[in-house]
């Protein structure tokens, strides 16, 4: 009597020998059919990772198929891959803030890491979400700002200036037009001075670190008196719009980082000058897509907003 199940074994264990052989890896497709079409090599690799799992193969064939290179987890070896690429972007850029854009080593970085930062980007297994984090972590501490309540690009400008000042720039000297990597630090630097009262208490310790504080008041000029008054700006004209946009992403940002979801439409968020109607806001922002900026479009689509990709 033979052992079929045996047999089939080991025409399985053979073919992948000769794939690895000849591709270098047993990175296979699924649909993959080795020797001719004889052997549904792809296949065969997935019914064994499952029983790997599963807990029913046995050491010694898992140690033949470990010796060949076999991935048992797909997902994590995808991981591992995008990885060893955001690593070498922080070599490069010295942080994990990547714009969405960005890429290296012929892998979108930007683009990862804008999908894993999403609520339940990282997996729904939570053991493995956690050390995934992990692993980001012991790259780049701040790879995920939003859980600290401020964007991706704010992050990215903080480090290049943390940067700029480590490698003996002077503070005064960072005036906008200054950049790094292509990006004006100078000007992201005087728009943080302009609008200290609404950074949180952590952004205006890690700037006060750096030296950094509000904008001095300018000495007033004794005026002659007018004798008509000038309005002011008009509630949502473009000073008010623009600070409005960036309250309700502030309030946004807080929002998901505690609940790790979109907020629905009745949902409020505390910010220092009181509660802003978060869901509402977000709402807004929909009906008006085609008038924001790509800047704006760009920051919501960092936190997760789909229709603002």
């Amino acid at each position: 009597m033979i052992n079929t199940e045996r047999a089939d074994w080991r025409r399985g264990a053979e073919a992948a020998y000769r794939y690895r052989q000849r591709k270098g890896d047993l990175d296979v497709p699924y649909e993959h059919v080795e020797d001719a079409g004889a052997f549904p090599l792809g296949r065969w690799l997935s019914d064994q990772r499952r029983a790997y799992r599963a807990g029913t193969m046995t050491g010694e064939r898992a140690a033949e198929l470990e010796r060949l290179g076999v991935v048992w987890d797909t997902a994590d070896a995808g991981f591992e891959a995008n990885l060893g690429a955001a690593r070498a972007y922080h070599d490069l850029h010295g942080t994990l803030a990547a714009p969405q854009g960005a890429a290296i080593m012929d892998v979108q970085v930007g683009q990862w890491l804008t999908n894993i930062r999403r609520p339940g980007g990282l997996g729904k297994d939570p053991v493995r979400a956690e050390r995934r984090a992990a692993q980001l972590a012991a790259v780049d501490p701040d790879w995920n700002p939003a859980v600290l309540g401020w964007t991706v690009d704010w992050q990215r400008h903080y480090a290049y200036l943390a940067q700029l000042l480590a490698e003996g720039a002077r503070l005064t000297a960072v005036v906008p037009g200054v950049t790094r990597h292509g990006d004006d630090v100078g000007r992201w630097l005087a728009t943080q001075r302009r609008n200290w009262g609404r950074l949180n208490a952590e952004q205006q310790r890690r700037l006060g670190a750096l030296g950094v504080g509000p904008q001095k008041a300018a000495r007033a000029r004794k005026a002659p008196a007018k004798t008509t008054t000038e309005p002011g700006p008009q509630a949502g004209g473009p000073r008010a719009g623009g600070t409005a946009f960036q309250n309700g992403l502030q309030a946004l940002t807080q929002y998901i980082a505690r609940e790790g979801r979109m907020p629905g439409r009745g949902a409020v968020e505390e910010l220092p000058d009181g509660p802003h109607r978060v869901g509402i806001w977000i709402g807004n922002q929909k009906t008006r897509r085609d008038r924001l900026d790509a800047t704006q479009l760009a920051a919501l689509a960092e936190l997760g907003v789909d229709w603002a990709q």
